[in-house]
């Protein structure tokens, strides 16, 4: 089975990526498995946070037991989020062919802090995936990194690229997706999803130019140099 691990920061096109794998027939996928277990350890504050943590396991073993004792289908394509895996055991990520999905933290930030208002670095998960992408490197690895605006360019191009380097065929059906609630979201999908649920392919949405609360503006400052060094290696179009 070839495990396809998404580390993906909150407020970018993840849930659409984990759409487009969910139409390949050979392919199942899971929806931030970790999400309880985060919550449970660092007891921060989400919205729908008791329901999340009666949906999942708060065990991180369990966890990972289901999804490395699982052997089929051909391809299981895990979305998770970047500070998920901070606090997990970093050996996770040794045992999955890793992918970094990035975004320009100015439109990250504009999105997220309308759920939450004072975010932090950590939640952003963008020094993380820098953090995590050089000792990858360093092991051996040669981690994916696509970045959402580039993606929405030219979804096809991107994808058969992403396809090629993780070793699985391209087909085309990634490229669209019915509207509406999935049976595979997280429980936390409706305060999260609203836009992609109206979807049916990769599409900007129109509240990606909102404007950036001045209070953030340091926050993006220091972001912006973890998100610069990854894009030098994103997949172009």
């Amino acid at each position: 089975m070839i495990r396809i691990n998404l580390v993906s920061g909150p407020r970018n096109i993840s849930t659409a990526l984990m759409y487009s794998f969910a139409q390949r027939a050979d392919t199942v996928v899971l929806d931030e498995p970790y999400y309880a277990f985060y919550l449970h350890k660092t007891g921060i504050e989400h919205p729908g946070k008791d329901e999340v943590l009666k949906s999942q396991s708060i065990d991180e073993e369990e966890v990972s037991r289901k999804i490395f004792g699982a052997r089929s289908p051909e391809i299981l394509f895990i979305k998770n989020m970047a500070h998920h895996l901070e606090v997990m055991d970093q050996g996770f990520t040794e045992r999955v062919k890793n992918v970094f999905l990035i975004r320009n933290p100015t439109q990250i930030l504009a999105s997220y802090s309308q759920v939450i208002s004072a975010p932090t670095l950590r939640d952003i998960g963008v020094e993380y995936q820098f953090v995590l992408f050089e000792r990858l490197k360093k092991m051996g690895q040669t981690p994916v990194v696509m970045d959402s605006g580039l993606i929405l360019k030219n979804p096809e191009s991107v994808l058969k690229k992403l396809c090629l380097l993780v070793g699985i065929p391209f087909m085309q059906e990634m490229l669209h997706w019915n509207p509406g609630p999935k049976d595979y979201d997280g429980i936390w999908a409706k305060y999260w999803y609203s836009n992609v649920h109206k979807s049916s392919g990769f599409e900007t949405q129109p509240t990606s130019n909102r404007s950036l609360g001045a209070h953030l503006n340091e926050l993006n400052d220091r972001a912006q140099y973890y998100y610069k060094q990854l894009l030098s290696f994103s997949l172009q179009p």
